[in-house]
């Protein structure tokens, strides 16, 4: 807050206009005026944006652009995945406004620099890391590149019981079998999500790689390049 009240703060342009209260929020979706609404809570599931969402979602001349990631589960990654409705506030919304996703803009460190990050920490250095934040099939290939690092590190399952002081689990916990969603029409295995997560790895895992020899990137784009080729001959 004080930094939108000094004056200095980088939302410092003409005509915009800033909301400091819910009731002039709720305002902008009643003067019928076009204009771009920037709204926090990025996943949709919380805030003031839920309800610029039950205004707008419905209107074919109205666009949705995320900037930042959308987790598994989140409303925001439901509409990225193309669901024709939701439900806000007990209604259930039509969704005709184009959805837009600007990648890149994300104010969250990715894995590179998240390893950067506690790479440095020399003292005192972590007694366990719990990895609890990200994609439940992703976490646990993200608690190995931090045990890489010298750490001990796992991503906790649901219910989990871990003693801190003992440093060991004392009741195991579970992952709930995800519902099948719908996509485009199609039900969405909770395996087609393991495998989308893995393919996403996969292209990071590349990504990373530029700069390493012909003969070992040459050899890599051969074992994938069979592996595809059987996985289309089954």
């Amino acid at each position: 807050l004080a930094l939108v009240q000094d004056g200095t703060h980088m939302f410092n342009f003409s005509n915009l206009r800033m909301t400091e209260t819910v009731e002039e929020s709720k305002g902008l979706n009643e003067d019928g005026i076009p204009k771009v609404i920037i709204s926090a809570s990025g996943m949709c599931d919380a805030g003031r944006i839920r309800h610029h969402l039950k205004h707008n979602l419905w209107k074919p001349e109205c666009t949705i652009v995320f900037v930042g990631y959308q987790g598994e589960g989140t409303l925001g990654r439901s509409l990225l995945e193309g669901v024709r409705s939701v439900k806000l506030f007990g209604e259930e919304i039509a969704v005709h406004a184009k959805i837009v996703n600007f990648q890149g803009l994300s104010s969250h460190a990715d894995r590179d620099h998240l390893l950067a990050w506690i790479a440095d920490i020399k003292a005192p250095k972590p007694q366990h890391v719990f990895i609890v934040h990200g994609d439940r099939e992703v976490a646990p290939y993200f608690a190995e590149s931090v045990e890489k690092l010298g750490f001990t590190a796992h991503a906790p399952q649901y219910t989990e019981v871990y003693d801190l002081l003992e440093d060991k689990i004392v009741a195991p916990g579970y992952l709930p079998e995800r519902k099948a969603k719908a996509v485009g029409g199609q039900r969405v295995s909770s395996a087609y999500e393991r495998l989308v997560a893995l393919g996403q790895r996969m292209v990071d895992v590349i990504r990373r790689s530029k700069g390493r020899d012909n003969k070992t990137l040459g050899r890599w784009a051969d074992q994938l390049r069979q592996l595809l080729d059987k996985w289309e001959e089954s």
